[in-house]
């Protein structure tokens, strides 16, 4: 069996129903510290504004809480959203990480803007903000090397070892190219990961292409047991594209209880389709498929469900395969 050798997470804070953000935070600082006993990678968390089913708002203040609360497994963000920020806040924050937690802090940084209109509106940007996501990343690794051409120091981040990455496709693929940048993507792109490896520009940043490949993946003792660890994020990523809304996750039973409309119905069914699901052996022989095809340095799991106990056991199941 051919998988990559690093295997790490991603984890959103997502609210389960009856529950509050404070407790969808403390839960993935557990998750944070069992993911390392496990040995994976890195635990890296997102940045989410305005919506109901999630906790993680804040990235940077959660990877702080997570690092400090863990001693050897990589901290991240998947990722801060750039053209939410200013490029020289966002280098402060990660300095002040790096210089907490030296050699552990990955700066993992997306190109999207606001949800709704009112989300962009409250933060000052619009949708023609993502536009600039080039030059502003150019401009926040410039801040970890010197100063600023007009000769602002984005202090205490000069000289400091962070370790960028983008989270992207297409157009932002292509950006990580230019620039010398590790790319994480959602699944096996191909076109998009080939463009990106012929493009890539060796940088200070890595020296050669490096990607890694988000998938959601559940391991259990069937298959169906697998399948009902994801269907409540199913149903919620359901809601969200008929409502507009993503809502705390629901009791699995709850979900294949409701009386769905044909368009949720779809959606529900195309959400569960794109996932990985199965028996360990199941499991393995897909993310080998997985990992063939993207040609994948690294694979990071996003896996989040209503059972907590059972979404660990996965990840544990997970673990024992590489």
């Amino acid at each position: 069996m051919t998988l990559p050798a690093r295997l790490s997470v991603l984890d959103r804070s997502l609210l389960r129903a009856g529950g509050d953000g404070p407790e969808a935070l403390r839960a993935s600082v557990r998750f944070a510290q069992r993911a390392e006993a496990l040995g994976y990678h890195r635990f890296w968390v997102a940045e989410h504004h305005g919506v109901p089913g999630v906790a993680g708002s804040a990235p940077t203040v959660l990877a702080a809480a997570l690092a400090a609360s863990t001693s050897t497994i990589r901290i991240g963000t998947g990722g801060v959203m750039l053209p939410n920020h200013q490029p020289l806040v966002v280098a402060e924050q990660f300095g002040v990480l790096e210089s907490l937690f030296p050699g552990r802090i990955d700066m993992g940084l997306g190109r999207s803007v606001g949800f709704t209109s009112g989300v962009r509106r409250a933060l000052g940007r619009d949708k023609s903000a993502a536009e600039a996501f080039p030059e502003q990343i150019a401009e926040l690794l410039g801040y970890f090397t010197g100063p600023s051409a007009s000769g602002v120091r984005a202090n205490p981040s000069a000289g400091l070892p962070v370790s960028p990455f983008v989270l992207a496709t297409g157009a932002g693929a292509d950006t990580a190219a230019d620039l010398g940048l590790p790319l994480v993507i959602p699944g096996a792109r191909e076109a998009a990961i080939e463009r990106y490896r012929a493009r890539f520009r060796p940088s200070r940043w890595s020296p050669e292409p490096y990607v890694v490949v988000a998938a959601t993946v559940a391991v259990a003792d069937t298959t169906t047991a697998a399948r009902r660890l994801l269907v409540s994020e199913a149903w919620s990523t359901a809601y969200s594209q008929t409502h507009g809304v993503f809502p705390p996750l629901v009791d699995p039973d709850e979900v294949l209880g409701i009386d769905m409309t044909a368009r949720e119905q779809e959606l529900f069914e195309r959400a569960l389709k794109e996932q990985i699901f199965g028996t360990a052996p199941e499991v393995a022989s897909a993310l080998e498929k997985l990992t063939h095809r993207a040609g994948a340095d690294e694979l990071m799991i996003t896996t989040s469900g209503y059972d907590r106990d059972a979404l660990l056991d996965s990840y544990e199941r997970l673990a024992d395969l590489i």
